[in-house]
């Protein structure tokens, strides 16, 4: 086959080159990439450099699989365009739930990370089983797994960032708000966990209801005195990915050159993406502009209705969790203008968690880049959505006030 694209949102962390030389790759794959030399070297196959279509004219790449997973380690910020890293780090990262839908995924994007040096997998059930197998992968990631509440303490010690995708999935029919009481336990669980035993690690939850499970990590985290609102985030990444598709589909664009911030929430209508401000520069008819945003809102119902019972949407998710992992991570090696979009503490709206452009830092949330300049469609939406946004995020406080 020949060798695949390096324009991957997900690209650059992995250098093959640099995997080579480390022994990391087989050398049988040697004389493949000294054919790429001449086109950029390294950044032939997804380092992160420029043009590379048909940087690999001569041969066929009969081990592309292994450098496909190869470049699916990179972060790909909201504002991304030339911000992947080659650079190791030494990150010590939990997976809470990794025996699940998107737990498992998820694991394998952040095994083959060369940012990761520790990887703890925690879940009720399996846990040991997944381990052992991502363990067989040839990267540098150390991998544990750890079952039942009695070994989730020793799982979070001393990780720097955990990332939450534990709960229940959708089934047809079910809204968000409907895995509240089954979520909201789990995650309160689990975050209580991380209070006690890594305090200020960047937390990171996946589970739903975001726009409610937020405020109740919140405020576990202020009843152990250990709440900092800079390293609590709601994953919405998988809203700009799915933005991202359907706005290139739509003007026949490469998706990994396409950029859509989305604010708001992580809900139905309080997703509100701005096409206004889409990077490259894209204008709709009102009508079609209307369809892309209900889609975009209930993207997540169409993977639903689209497997009829069999889940929700686990491997984009996984996918877009990695995403935003890899971006915090670099974010915390020094890397500067790392971007994206989260759902987090704010002051930007009367609503006291909204989902903006974060500039993110070593220490967390560097700098919220606020709203910006948007149209009057979009301030309708922002309007639309506050009264749903303040009773999900009402609830979640109301449900820690009641913990015993």
């Amino acid at each position: 086959h020949p060798l695949p694209s390096s324009r991957d949102p997900l690209v650059g962390a992995f250098s093959a080159r640099a995997r080579l030389e480390r022994g990391e790759i087989s050398r049988c794959c040697g004389a493949v990439l000294s054919r790429c030399s001449a086109a950029e070297g390294a950044g032939a196959l997804g380092s992160g450099g420029g043009s590379r279509g048909a940087a690999c004219g001569g041969g066929r790449w009969s081990h592309w699989p292994v450098m496909l997973l190869a470049r699916l380690s990179g972060p790909a910020a909201a504002l991304r365009r030339g911000l992947a890293t080659s650079a190791q780090s030494n990150a010590k990262v939990a997976v809470l739930g990794a025996s699940g839908g998107i737990g498992q995924p998820l694991s394998l994007l952040l095994k083959n990370s060369p940012l990761v040096s520790r990887l703890s997998l925690y879940d009720i059930a399996h846990t040991p089983g997944v381990a052992a197998d991502l363990s067989h992968i040839e990267t540098r990631a150390n991998v544990k797994g750890f079952i039942g509440s009695e070994q989730l303490p020793e799982c979070l010690k001393g990780c720097e960032v955990v990332v939450i995708p534990a709960g229940v999935p959708r089934k047809p029919g079910m809204t968000r708000d409907d895995l509240f009481n089954t979520n909201a336990t789990i995650v309160a669980n689990l975050t209580t966990a991380c209070a006690k035993h890594c305090p200020e690690a960047m937390i990171c939850i996946i589970a739903n209801p975001v726009n409610s499970t937020i405020p109740i990590t919140s405020e576990l985290f202020k009843k152990h005195g250990v709440y900092n609102p800079n390293r609590i985030f709601g994953v919405t990444t998988l809203d700009i990915v799915r933005a991202n598709t359907f706005v290139a589909e739509l003007k026949g664009l490469d998706p990994a050159r396409v950029n859509v911030p989305v604010i708001g929430g992580h809900a139905g209508k309080t997703i509100i993406p701005l096409i206004s401000q889409c990077t490259p520069k894209v204008e709709f008819p009102q009508d079609q502009l209307e369809t892309l945003t209900g889609r975009i809102q209930e993207a997540g119902t169409e993977v639903v209705k689209a497997k009829a019972g069999a889940g929700s949407a686990t491997l984009s998710m996984a996918y877009a969790g990695a995403r935003f992992v890899f971006s915090v991570l670099d974010a915390m090696n020094g890397k500067e203008g790392v971007i994206e979009c989260s759902f987090v503490r704010s002051e930007e709206t009367e609503c006291p968690y909204f989902s903006t452009p974060l500039l993110l830092g070593k220490n967390g949330i560097e700098k919220n880049l606020g709203i910006g300049k948007i149209s009057p469609y979009e301030e309708k939406m922002i309007a639309e959505a506050m009264t749903e946004l303040k009773a999900s995020i009402k609830k979640g406080e109301e449900f820690v006030k009641s913990m015993q």
